[in-house]
This record gives structure tokens, C-alpha cells and sequence, in this order.
């Protein structure tokens, strides 16, 4: 009697685990349904919803490169000094200075009093080189009227040739001595002239080692004198650059806290520094002591080399960073607005505001010509007219 109620008990038991099976399938299938139609219904939203507008970084201005004369120029640096300094010192010798009238910064006259040395002995000793002259004349004197006699008689036999040789030689030594004389007169004039400094030509005293009181061995240095207050520019060029300079060019030259000041080129050197390849070039400088040049003083200069046409951009166009120069060139223009592209360029001169780009963009360039430190390659800006 249980085999039969086993029989009918399997059966049901695996058509109630189908029905369950059936059922999770059928609500599987459903909740894929129904996010499948989510998606589609988020799908179909985002579609119809429009795409949101990109802020521009900066709203900005666009220029185009000017094509314009730019003046060529080429610059070097070096420094200003005297056009030529001429030392005064001390003539006579073992003297003592007396008086010094000029001072560092004085103008002077050519033959103006600079310093008086002591004069006591100088005179003392022309005296006696005056008195040794009188001597001498009247000892020739003598001796030229003794040869005469000598010579009007010796005829007569009165005296022997050898006696009327004699008389000519001693008038011949008369005159010796009396040349002498006067040689060492002169001298001693010579030397009282020297106890007066006088200054060589009209300039500047540069500098001064004279002092009161001080004896002086000859040949040493008691002033410094600028030779007619005149200043000129020592600049240095490479080799590369002297066949661009010729005598007569314009140079401008500057110096921190005077100014600049205009100067002619006067001559480039003839050799060039086999350490440096540098030559150095000459610039007058008329004016430059009384508009407070000084030598020494580190000044650059620019010379002007004439003109040539280039493509120039707004200074403000331009922007500086990690050591170079950059632009930005706008796109295309849609709905007012672009995108920038940062460009690398070379520059040149600078003039009137703007600088010359002579490499890195082209003449029909759109560049934003303000606030390019805000911009990064790449941004959106506005444009505005």
C-alpha cells in the first residue's frame, strides 16, 4: 500500500518546482523590461536636453600684425671714459710745494697755475748761474782782444807763431766757456719756471696727488687732467658685427640714473681681442660732462643702422614666460566665441608701443591683443568688436 502514495506524491513535487522556476524567469524578464525602458525613456532625455555652453576664460579683443617701417638698430655695452687724460707732474726735482690751486672737478685754462713749488733755492742758483755768464763774457772779452793783438803783430816778428796760437786758443776756450755759461743759465731759468705747475691744455682735473708741503722727486704724478672736457663711449661689438659700423653713424647712448645722450661713431678699432672676438668702437660724446656722464661709468649703447619693414603686434600682445615670448591666435568664431593657440615668436625691436615679431606668426594672424597672462593654450574667450 506505500509504493502507490510514493508515485503519486514525486510528480507533484517537480511540477511545483517548475511552476517556481517559471515564475522567477517570467519576473526576471520583467524587471529587465521595465529597466530596459528607463533607460531608453533617459536616453530619449538627454537626447531632447540641449548641451550645456562651454564659459569662456576672458573676453578679448583681436588685432592683426601691422606691417611698418622698424628702425634697424644694434646694441652693445661698454663704458664711458676720457677721450684722452694727460698727466701733469712734477718737473724740478727735490723741490717742495708751496701752494696747490686746483682741486678735483676744477675747469681749467691751458696755462693756468695749477701748484707752486718753493722757489728759494731755484733763484739762488740762477743768480749764480747769471754771475758765472758775466765771468765768461768778460773773460772772452779779454781773450778775443789779446788774439787780436797777437794777430795784428805777428807779422813783425814780435811774436812767434806758437805764441800767436796760443792767444787764438785761449780766445776760442773764452767762448767755450761762456757758451757753457749760458747753457747752464738757462738750465737754472729752466728750472725756475718748473717750480710753477701749469696745466697743459683746457679740461677737467680728473685727479690729484699733490699736497702741500710735500718735497717731490721728478717725473711724479700731481694732477690728472680730462684734454678739453671731452668724454667718449668704449663699446664692445663681435667680429660678426664690425662690417655694420662705419665712422659717422648715430649712437645713442645710456647710462642708469643720467640718461641717454646722442654720440657719433669716430672709429672702430683695427684688431679684435683674440680672447673675446670683441673689437672696440669709439663713440664721441659732445655734451656728456655737462649732462653728468662721468669715466668709468657702465653705459649701452644703440647704434641706428637705418630701417626695414617688419611685422609688429601691441606690447600687450605679447606675453613673457619661462624666458620666452608667446602670442595667442584665435580660431575660428562661432556664437562669439574661439579658441586660442599659443604661439612661440622671436622678437625684435621695439617702437612706439608696439615690438616686432620676426618669427612665429604670419600677416593674417588673428592674436588677442590684451590679458594674454590669463590665457592658457587651449581656451575659450569672447570675442568682442
Amino acid at each position: 500500500m506505500d509504493k502507490p502514495k510514493m508515485k503519486t506524491h514525486l510528480p507533484t513535487i517537480a511540477r511545483r518546482t517548475a511552476l517556481r522556476a517559471v515564475s522567477a524567469a517570467l519576473c526576471a524578464a520583467s524587471v529587465a523590461g521595465a529597466q530596459d525602458k528607463t533607460a531608453d525613456k533617459a536616453a530619449d532625455k538627454s537626447a531632447a536636453r540641449p548641451a550645456a555652453a562651454i564659459k569662456p576664460a576672458l573676453t578679448v579683443k583681436l588685432v592683426q600684425p601691422q606691417t611698418r617701417a622698424v628702425p634697424l638698430r644694434l646694441s652693445a655695452n661698454g663704458s664711458v671714459a676720457a677721450w684722452q687724460e694727460a698727466i701733469l707732474g712734477a718737473e724740478a726735482n727735490g723741490l717742495r710745494l708751496k701752494d696747490v690751486r686746483a682741486q678735483v672737478g676744477d675747469v681749467v685754462k691751458s696755462g693756468q697755475v695749477l701748484a707752486i713749488f718753493a722757489s728759494e733755492t731755484v733763484e739762488a742758483e740762477f743768480a749764480q748761474a747769471r754771475a758765472q755768464v758775466a765771468e765768461a763774457e768778460a773773460t772772452l772779452a779779454e781773450a778775443r782782444a789779446n788774439a787780436e793783438r797777437a794777430r795784428s803783430i805777428a807779422t813783425s816778428g814780435a811774436l812767434s807763431a806758437q805764441q800767436v796760437a796760443q792767444y787764438a786758443t785761449a780766445e776760442k776756450t773764452a767762448q767755450a766757456r761762456l757758451e757753457l755759461a749760458r747753457a747752464q743759465e738757462a738750465a737754472q731759468q729752466l728750472r725756475l719756471a718748473h717750480t710753477r705747475v701749469i696745466a697743459s691744455d683746457d679740461g677737467i682735473i680728473s685727479a690729484r696727488s699733490a699736497t702741500v708741503g710735500a718735497v717731490v722727486p721728478q717725473g711724479q704724478e700731481l694732477f690728472r687732467l680730462i684734454r678739453k672736457s671731452r668724454l667718449e663711449w668704449r663699446g664692445e661689438v663681435t667680429a660678426s658685427e664690425i662690417g655694420r659700423l662705419k665712422p659717422g653713424l648715430a649712437v645713442s647712448v645710456s647710462a642708469a640714473g643720467v640718461g641717454s645722450i646722442e654720440g657719433r661713431l669716430r672709429v672702430v678699432a683695427p684688431t679684435v681681442d683674440a680672447g673675446t672676438r670683441n673689437a672696440l668702437v669709439y663713440v664721441d660724446l659732445p655734451e656728456a660732462v655737462r649732462r653728468g656722464f662721468k669715466p668709468g661709468m657702465f653705459a649701452r649703447g644703440e647704434f641706428g643702422l637705418g630701417e626695414s619693414n617688419g611685422l609688429t603686434v601691441p606690447q600687450d600682445a605679447v606675453v613673457m614666460r619661462d624666458g620666452f615670448a608667446y602670442v595667442y591666435r584665435a580660431g575660428p568664431i562661432q556664437d562669439g566665441q574661439t579658441k586660442v593657440m599659443r604661439l612661440k615668436v622671436e622678437l625684435g625691436q621695439r617702437v612706439d608701443g608696439a615690438v616686432e615679431v620676426v618669427k612665429g606668426i604670419a600677416a593674417a594672424d588673428r592674436l588677442v591683443a590684451s590679458g594674454v597672462a590669463f590665457l592658457a593654450d587651449g581656451d575659450t574667450v569672447k570675442v568682442v568688436q
